[in-house]
């Protein structure tokens, strides 16, 4: 629990953002684009770079027609191989595998990439395990890295739909200065971990081109492989510090699917380790949460059903392998059922009600249990829905995801008049009168005394998760049809902005904090420019 600070907040920080794009403009055309080499390993001479370049559906076909050029326009011998396809869009390739050998030294190397003419010079690719140098902590990284531009990675929509950074824009300052405390490699907390801290930074990457953060999220990914296991009673799992390898919650393949499309590295993995990860979700680990939803008595944490979609979902994304593709029709499925048919009979509300005893591994007794949900782990339910979305389409989830935005605005937010009765607010004074909380839990059941207890117990500072339910409101904003219902959500991202306050992003009481705000928020600033407008291309179409 928090210690509340007694600081003033601070009303307006300028903060210099690493990398600064304009505006957001697709540049998945045929004009050359730009390409920064550097180097991480403080040498000269020639280097063997591998690097990943991602394209939007349908931009690219055959992979003999990427040329790279030298910074006269000359074309440079490579190496150049499909690493992954459109497989459930036109089969068109989504990322290339690069390799380059040449010289670079400490200063930045300005190379492109075009699409215009067959390429001419080839050379014969490379593991990419083959070069990498001894770095802090015990790893093993590249000599030298690759970025590209961010408008053409958010275009290319290899992280889903996004849009570049914006030095304006409060959720980005909030990011960069959580950064400035979160960027250092967490070696001694197995729990920074949680939450997906490696895609949380390659996400970050995807929006800024920047090395800094691509360096980070390349750190993280080897240090996370690294430790999940080939072998023994839970294979696929990760074993680090408390972490045990039979507990699902620290088993993430979007990192896989992230670093093998922006890295072009599949050194540290095969189908075979994503099948045991993939495994290990459906079995529920030592935590026994898997499978559908039957009994009003049965373990459950939304935590485990969206990042066990997630899971998935990246499986599919990153493999095409049809049996996948069936499991997430089939966690669909019991994610519909959940919600919309609850065993405990009490009819559906939009959340996916189960039991608070449960919930927290206790024993459940039906006398004393709190039916209910927690809103910011149900987040994880909704990334889930909205990743399974763009790979599907399937046309259950826009409703899933309109119930839960109206069950937050109905039961989620812990409203004024709750505070007067309750004779405090839980707040923390970082993100002002106007900073929103949702309940610790909340229920559209229990009397509204029982919950201000239970507020008291634990939900004390519950307002840091307040960023990343801005994700679940703005995809509900995204599927809405009703015009009231619109507006009231637009108000609620609106106060939700109050909570990208600058003090509150300096608080680093835990690490994996920076993981659960913006693993998946960073994907809000596209959903707002998008509200109104037509769908965007290569992203489903909303049903009307």
């Amino acid at each position: 629990m928090s210690i509340r600070r007694a600081a003033a907040r601070v009303w307006f920080v300028v903060i210099a953002l690493c990398t600064v794009v304009p505006s957001f403009a697709a540049t998945t055309d045929s004009a050359a684009q730009r390409i920064e080499l550097h180097r991480l390993d403080g040498g000269s001479g020639e280097v063997a770079v591998t690097l990943g370049v991602p394209f939007a559906p349908g931009k690219l076909t055959d992979a003999g027609s990427v040329r790279i050029l030298d910074e006269g326009g000359t074309e440079i011998p490579a190496h150049v191989e499909p690493t992954l396809r459109w497989h459930f869009r036109d089969n068109s390739i989504r990322s290339l595998r690069v390799q380059l050998r040449l010289a670079l030294d400490s200063k930045v190397r300005r190379l492109s990439f075009d699409t215009n003419s067959p390429r001419k010079a080839t050379i014969a690719g490379w593991n990419p395990a083959q070069d990498l140098y001894d770095a802090e902590n015990g790893l093993r990284m590249p000599r030298a890295l690759a970025t590209l531009d961010a408008r053409w990675l958010t275009a290319s929509l290899i992280a889903g739909p996004q849009v570049p950074v914006n030095a304006g824009d409060a959720y980005d300052r909030y990011f960069e200065t959580q950064f400035d405390w979160a960027r250092a490699l967490p070696v001694s907390d197995s729990t920074a971990w949680l939450f997906d801290r490696p895609s949380t930074l390659f996400k970050r990457y995807v929006r800024s081109g920047n090395i800094e953060h691509l360096r980070s999220a390349v750190q993280s990914y080897r240090f996370y492989m690294a430790q999940v296991q080939r072998e023994g009673s839970c294979p696929g799992g990760w074993q680090f510090g408390k972490a045990k390898a039979c507990d699902a919650k620290y088993v993430y393949v979007e990192p896989i699917l992230l670093a093998l499309g922006l890295v072009g590295d599949g050194s540290l993995h095969d189908d075979g380790l994503v099948r045991s990860m993939v495994t290990l979700w459906d079995k529920g680990g030592w935590s026994d949460i898997g499978g559908a939803y039957l009994r009003k008595d049965q373990n459950f944490t939304e935590r485990h059903a969206g990042l066990g979609l997630l899971a998935v979902v990246s499986a599919y994304e990153l493999t095409g392998d049809t049996a996948y593709r069936e499991r997430i029709g089939q966690r669909i499925g019991w994610l519909l059922d959940h919600q919309q048919k609850n065993p405990d009979g009490l009819g559906d509300d939009g959340s996916w009600r189960h039991s608070w005893q449960r919930h927290e591994g206790a024993d459940y007794s039906a006398l004393t249990d709190v039916r209910g949900a927690s809103p910011w782990m149900s987040e994880n339910i909704i990334d889930g829905l909205w990743h399974a979305w763009l790979a599907t389409s399937d046309e259950r989830i826009p409703g899933m995801i309109r119930a839960f935005g109206q069950y937050l605005e109905n039961f989620g937010w812990i409203s004024p008049a709750t505070f007067i009765r309750a004779g405090h607010s839980w707040r923390d004074e970082c993100s002002g009168e106007q900073g929103q909380i949702a309940w610790y839990w909340s229920s559209s059941q229990a009397p509204l005394g029982k919950l201000i207890e239970m507020q008291d117990e634990g939900g004390e500072y519950s307002d840091a998760h307040t960023v990343e339910l801005g994700m679940a409101v703005a995809a509900a904003r995204y599927f809405e049809t009703d015009a009231e219902r619109r507006k009231a959500l637009d108000r609620r991202l609106d106060l939700i902005a109050n909570s990208y306050a600058i003090e509150c992003a300096r608080e680093r009481s835990t690490a994996r904090r920076f993981n659960w705000n913006n693993r998946s928020a960073g994907v809000v600033p596209w959903f707002k420019a998008n509200f109104d407008k037509p769908d965007p291309a290569g992203v489903p179409p909303r049903p009307r």
